[in-house]
């Protein structure tokens, strides 16, 4: 009995582990959410099409199974483009069904049509057209199995009228999901160990690519009395109980972590590709990754090995002598430490009509579910989850730390929390990033979603208002005229609650995370914040008091004031 090609798509994703498709139906994908309706998969409706994007790249990364969305030609598939962006930097396995203009009308410059694959192929691991009948389950399947398989987004374009003809759809194409493993050979794991038995203080910098390798880093670790520091993206898999993790690295990362780094004389870097070059160190450095194309890219490195982290690790484990010497492993502990009681203090909120918003960081990190989900939009919001919330190996986190996009936490939050409907699912907003994409906050109650959403509200887009004061600038254009998001949220059918001072926010919080549905808390956070990254440079001290100098010939002087008031004199 022949199918549709609708038909034959729809069954192919359902086959391929898709449970919920996101986006906005319209003209050339009416005969395909028609078949949607008649199958087990679930359309949630977004207001805004990068919203789709967002969610599905949510529930994607965080199952590690398959999410999809679907949009209309022309500009419905464009509004896709920066939420594709980032479900394809970090790694989510998202199908996005794009759809064009009927064939007739291709090539004469018909409204709405647009050449999907040249917008789309430069961030995707598989990009095609299917152009017969006969393709239809062979192209979805090699596009679920690409997304998979490789980690990231691929795109299945399909001319609305392509919808709606029919195929036999004999041939039984299906998704395979095969996972191999590699390691070095024997000989380069030799220069590996004998680089290791010479070194006298190892680090080991461990990231998202070791997330499965947690017991042969700390094995290691043990075994040379190597300290491991991790990347961002790592936090949730190799921070929760580790005796030997002393942080994040980066800009956003603590002093143990950074020093770890400089003070080593071999750095084992494992399942993590270098981001800021200025944060690493002048030393021997061995990269192992799985894909040999990011070896040594973005930081000079002395070896280079391929391998996936955990059977390299297994393999280098017998071959290292033991080490007995744990100055370098102690020292760095001690330092890790200090920070996380730095950490603690910057969280402490002396002043009743301010709020902090590291205070606000640690009351959530103490009120949150054990197993809760913690999404952040990008900014001064993914510092706080970053360096206050604790991971404890059930708690999840996710941040745009790869595409630095705004806007991603709450619809990330809705695919979050439709694959784990049990589980508390929180969303760390920016004001600015929350009110980028408002218009979905219809979309956690008309789906039903309920979420529950931070708004760290400090009127301003913060991380870039401290990039120009820091580098010795008077900010300009970014002061953000806010609503009261609480009475937005109730006007959109949410619970709201809001919070102007510290000694409001512990009830309010209590309340929004008790309610039932999806709820919002408008906090007022301090402005005048500092996101001060582990190594302070004179430079930067000297840009601060530059900005401070400015201001007040500018008529900015109580400015000048709340900035040393909540920085330097707390």
């Amino acid at each position: 009995m022949s199918k549709t090609v609708a038909e034959i798509v729809v069954d192919t994703l359902e086959k391929a582990g898709a449970k919920r498709i996101y986006g906005i139906p319209g003209d050339t994908i009416n005969h395909f959410t028609d078949a949607v309706s008649r199958s087990d998969l679930r359309w949630v409706h977004v207001r805004h099409e990068e919203a789709g994007a967002f969610a599905a790249g949510g529930e994607a990364y965080m199952t590690g199974e398959l999410a999809v969305c679907a949009g209309t030609c022309g500009p419905g598939s464009l509004h896709f483009v920066n939420g594709i962006y980032e479900s394809h930097r970090n790694g989510a396995p998202v199908v996005l069904v794009a759809s064009e203009v009927d064939r007739p009308q291709k090539g004469f410059d018909f409204p709405q049509d647009v050449d999907q694959k040249k917008i789309y192929e430069q961030h995707s691991v598989f990009c095609e057209h299917i152009s017969h009948p006969a393709q239809a389950r062979r192209i979805v399947a090699m596009a679920a199995q690409a997304a998979l398989t490789k980690g990231g987004v691929a795109v299945v374009i399909v001319s609305g009228d392509m919808f709606q003809e029919s195929d036999d759809d004999a041939a039984e194409w299906r998704v395979h999901r095969p996972r191999p493993v590699a390691r070095p050979n024997d000989e380069e794991l030799a220069e590996l160990a004998d680089l290791v038995d010479q070194a006298k203080r190892v680090t080991i910098y461990a990231g998202i690519g070791a997330r499965d390798a947690r017991e042969a880093v700390v094995a290691l670790c043990r075994k040379v009395k190597a300290p491991m520091v991790h990347t961002t993206r790592a936090k949730e898999w190799l921070e929760p109980g580790n005796p030997f993790n002393v942080g994040i690295n980066g800009i956003l990362g603590n002093r143990a972590g950074l020093n770890a780094l400089e003070k080593a004389d071999l750095v084992i870097s494992v399942g993590c590709d270098f981001a800021y070059t200025q944060f690493y160190p002048d030393r021997k450095i061995v990269q192992i990754d799985i894909d040999p194309t990011h070896l040594g890219r973005r930081a000079p490195i002395h070896l280079g090995l391929v391998g996936d982290a955990r059977t390299t690790l297994e393999a280098l484990l017998p071959k290292v002598r033991e080490k007995s010497d744990e100055k370098h492993l102690s020292r760095h502990l001690k330092e890790w430490q200090e920070d996380l009681g730095d950490y603690e203090d910057a969280g402490d909120e002396p002043d009743p009509s301010l709020i902090h918003p590291q205070f606000v960081a640690n009351l959530l990190d103490a009120k949150a579910a054990g197993d809760a989900i913690f999404i952040s939009d990008v900014g001064t919001p993914m510092v706080w989850m970053l360096r206050h919330l604790k991971a404890n190996g059930s708690r999840r986190f996710l941040n745009s730390l790869l595409h630095g996009t705004m806007a991603s936490a709450m619809p990330q939050a809705i695919g979050a929390k439709l694959a784990y409907p049990d589980r508390q699912v929180i969303a760390m907003c920016g004001d600015g990033g929350l009110s980028m994409l408002m218009g979905d906050l219809l979309t956690l109650v008309q789906e039903e979603v309920p979420v529950k959403l931070l708004v760290f509200n400090n009127s301003s887009l913060g991380f870039v208002e401290m990039e120009q004061r820091v580098e010795g600038l008077v900010d300009h254009f970014t002061t953000l005229e806010n609503p009261d998001f609480s009475k937005v949220a109730e006007a959109c059918g949410i619970a709201g609650f809001r919070a102007d001072n510290a000694e409001q926010l512990g009830s309010a919080m209590d309340a929004w995370l008790a309610a039932p549905g999806p709820a919002l808390l408008d906090v007022k956070v301090n402005r005048m914040e500092l996101v001060m990254p582990p190594k302070v440079e004179v430079s930067q001290v000297a840009s601060t008091a530059m900005f401070g100098v400015k201001a007040v010939f500018d008529g900015r002087m109580k400015e000048v004031v709340s900035l040393l008031r909540s920085n330097f004199l707390k």
